[in-house]
C-alpha cells in the first residue's frame, strides 16, 4: 500500500541500510541502559554522536565505527538506502538528547525520561521494523509548515 502524503528527505546519498539499523539498537539499547541506571553521561554521549551524524560527520561517529565493525565482523551485506532520512532522524534524535540534557539540568528526571522513551521507540522501529519514522515526522513538520501558493 503507498502513501502519497508521505514525503521523504532525498539527497540521492546511499548508504548501507544494515548499518543504520545497527546504529539505530545501539541507541535503542543506550537509551535503555540511561532508562535503567539514570547516568547522564549516556544522554551526553548519545547528543553528541547523533550531532557527528546530522552534520555530516558520521566517520567519527564512535556508534558508526562500532557499527561499521561489526558489519565487517560478521560479513553482514550492504543494502543501499538514501541518507537523507537517516541524516533527518539522526538530527531529530540530536534535538531530543538536547532537550533531555536541559531537562535532566533542571531537575526534570521524569520529562527526560518521557523523551528517552520516544527514542527507544523509534530507534526500535528503524532497528527491528526498519520502520523509518524519520520519513512520516519530516512529511507531517513539511505539512504543518507548507504555504498555500
Amino acid at each position: 500500500m503507498e502513501n502519497n502524503n508521505l514525503d521523504c528527505p532525498v539527497d540521492f546519498v546511499p548508504i548501507n541500510e544494515n548499518k543504520a539499523r545497527l546504529t539505530a539498537f545501539m541507541v535503542m539499547l543506550l537509551t535503555l541502559m540511561f532508562l535503567y541506571n539514570g547516568l547522564r553521561f549516556i544522554v551526553f554521549f548519545l547528543f553528541v554522536d547523533f550531532c557527528m551524524r546530522a552534520f555530516k560527520r558520521g566517520k567519527y561517529s564512535l556508534l558508526s565505527i562500532i557499527s561499521d565493525w561489526i558489519i565487517k565482523l560478521l560479513n553482514i551485506k550492504n543494502k543501499p538506502v538514501d541518507k537523507a532520512p537517516k541524516r533527518f532522524a539522526a538530527g531529530m534524535g540530536m534535538s531530543i538528547t538536547a532537550l533531555m540534557l536541559i531537562l535532566l539540568l533542571f531537575k526534570a528526571n521524569n520529562a527526560a525520561d518521557i523523551f528517552a522513551v520516544i527514542i527507544i521507540v523509534f530507534a526500535f522501529l528503524e532497528s527491528v521494523l526498519g520502520f523509518c519514522a524519520g520519513c512520516h515526522v519530516h512529511s507531517i513538520i513539511k505539512n504543518i509548515f507548507k504555504t498555500n501558493s
